[in-house]
């Protein structure tokens, strides 16, 4: 497989993730805000800090952090370029370059999801037609990776479109449990929020779709440490960062030259499951999950190096989270 080629399909598979990784996020937020009392809710500013785009909001925002501004800044603007918009504009340009190697019903459905969200992008700014659209951008995803996963013949195709899934995805749970961890361990100081404890922790789990899949695991009530555990270190759940990396591992053993991947992949996996979650502090966690977003970042360019010569992709994973 051609270099470029395998370097498009590898950026396809990490723009729809992150469109649907999206698409969840704002989903959950909203839902949050619902369920806790509006003094004490944690507002719309972690989406912006959770997506690494402090920088470039406080330029198109100028200090406006109220929902109908960050939501459209997540979803809908154009000069975002880690929105939602961009991202599956971005994803669908691709697939229109590499049609001949894709299934036609793939090319098919990442068009369709791309002019749905074109045309529909507004109705996330408001609160009684933000839910349907984003529940319709999560089915178009969840249905893409069905796809890729059950009709693209195993080969150099899916294995790239494996890998670049699962950094995405590795990268955006990172960065969700880092966010809302340090919300979560801050409130627990205050009385007043003890009671919403829970509620807060089941919101990062909403948020990654892991909820149900935790208390079948756990069977154990939603804390702090069994969260940030499952979320980082479950070997089974997909969404999980030891998952992801097993996942990425695997593809990886069946790729040439990729003994130097392979082996950070195993260091990344090393250092999660012997770290224990339960006796970090924020200020250690936040430290441990910054190492982790570092390491991710250097295996994508330690991808590009070896697989993609030449390469025009914008940085995969962008500077890592600085929570005060």
């Amino acid at each position: 497989m051609l270099s470029r080629v395998a370097d498009n399909l590898y950026w396809m598979a990490r723009y729809l993730e992150r469109t649907e990784n999206l698409a969840r996020l704002v989903d959950a937020s909203a839902s949050l805000m619902l369920d806790l009392p509006q003094r004490l809710s944690p507002g719309w500013q972690p989406l912006i800090t959770i997506t690494g785009n402090q920088q470039q909001y406080a330029e198109f925002a100028r200090g406006d952090y109220s929902e109908k501004a960050v939501v459209k800044f997540v979803v809908a603007e154009p000069k975002n370029s880690g929105s939602m918009l961009v991202s599956i504009a971005r994803a669908r340009e691709i697939a229109r370059t590499v049609r001949d190697i894709l299934p036609r019903a793939v090319w098919e459905q990442i068009n369709e999801l791309h002019l749905y969200v074109g045309e529909h992008a507004v109705e996330a700014a408001g609160k009684r037609t933000r839910h349907g659209f984003l529940e319709h951008v999560i089915e178009c995803t969840q249905r893409l990776t069905g796809m890729l996963e059950g009709i693209v013949s195993e080969g150099d195709a899916l294995s790239f479109l494996t890998l670049g899934r699962n950094i995405e995805r590795a990268d955006m749970t990172s960065r969700t449990v880092d966010v809302r961890s340090a919300a979560m361990m801050a409130a627990a100081n205050l009385e007043e929020l003890r009671p919403f404890e829970s509620v807060l922790w089941m919101s990062v789990l909403r948020s990654l779709s892991g909820y149900q899949m935790y208390r079948l695991t756990t069977r154990e009530r939603v804390h702090g440490a069994g969260v940030v555990r499952y979320l980082l270190a479950d070997e089974h759940f997909p969404r999980a960062c030891v998952c992801c990396l097993r996942r990425v591992g695997d593809v990886l053993h069946r790729l040439p030259n990729s003994a130097p991947l392979l082996r950070r992949v195993a260091r990344m996996r090393r250092a999660i499951h012997h770290t224990q979650f339960e006796t970090l502090g924020q200020g250690e966690l936040h430290e441990f999950i910054d190492r982790l977003q570092l390491s991710l970042a250097r295996t994508n360019d330690e991808l590009a190096r070896v697989y993609f010569v030449g390469h025009n992709a914008p940085s995969a994973t962008v500077t890592p989270i600085r929570v005060a």
